[in-house]
């Protein structure tokens, strides 16, 4: 095995729209800093992600001081701030109530206009917890809007093996992970407990099980016809009825990471 490393960072500052690619990033238990914390709403404070949502795929967010820019086609872009705490209100992701801030009704009016259904926009404050389930992780893990855990991790390697498999190709970013590792094996990250980088340790908790959203095309939002790439993921990659693909991680401490930095697998 050559040496690994980082070869892709990316954060999800929305749950559910597109990616930001990273240099480097701080992280900490909660996972990468800005990673996944606006979501979607409907009416009745429940989550909207591309499961109902797929042309969620084609907003793409941007960071700016003290909020986020979003980018829509045929729409103006939309700033939007940190709301304040007054705006306070609950909502629900998967079986979780979280206490967040809404974004106010301009965002909330955009959204529901690009998507079609009303809705609202939401952040989740640095104060909210939302522990991770304890069957796979420890007390104080958290996230914020993430499906279940903080970072999903996936190797370059195993993403070649699966396009190898199919008549087309398909992006990282249809896959939605926060690190990439070049350097192993195909499915290497499967046998993997821990990683050290730079200092830091990053614990594999379970395998990702994948739902609808990698079939969805980013570019133009809609599904696959073909059922790809759960089709082909089907083949070889199911176990208990779920398809696996990825590696859920917390992180113990924080500090920074790279992309091109060294990974370190401990016996």
């Amino acid at each position: 095995m050559s040496q690994l490393i980082i070869s892709e960072l990316a954060i999800y500052p929305v749950k559910s729209m597109r990616q930001v690619l990273l240099e480097q990033a701080t992280v900490d238990m909660g996972g990468l800093k800005n990673d996944r914390r606006w979501m979607v709403v409907d009416a009745d404070g429940r989550m909207v992600t591309q499961r109902q949502q797929s042309r969620l795929s084609l907003i793409q967010p941007e960071l700016i001081d003290n909020g986020v820019r979003l980018h829509a086609s045929g729409l103006p872009d939309l700033e939007i701030s940190i709301p304040e705490k007054n705006s306070t209100t609950s909502v629900s992701i998967w079986n979780d109530s979280c206490n967040v801030y809404d974004a106010g009704d301009e965002a909330g009016q955009w959204l529901s206009r690009f998507l079609g259904i009303e809705c609202r926009f939401v952040y989740f404050p640095d104060d909210e917890v939302r522990v991770v389930d304890q069957a796979y992780a420890r007390q104080n893990d958290r996230t914020a809007f993430s499906d279940g855990f903080p970072v999903l991790l996936l190797s370059q390697a195993s993403l070649d093996d699966l396009n190898s498999k199919m008549q087309d190709s398909l992006p990282m970013a249809r896959f939605r992970p926060n690190i990439v590792i070049s350097g192993c094996d195909a499915f290497a990250e499967d046998s993997w407990h821990r990683l050290i980088i730079g200092g830091l340790s990053l614990r594999i908790v379970k395998p990702c099980s994948r739902c609808v959203i990698p079939s969805i095309d980013i570019e133009t939002g809609e599904r696959s016809k073909n059922h790809e790439p759960t089709k082909t993921l089907s083949t070889y990659r199911r176990s208990d009825n779920q398809i696996l693909f990825g590696q859920n991680v917390v992180i113990d401490g924080q500090g920074e990471i790279k992309r091109g930095m060294t990974v370190e697998i401990p016996d």
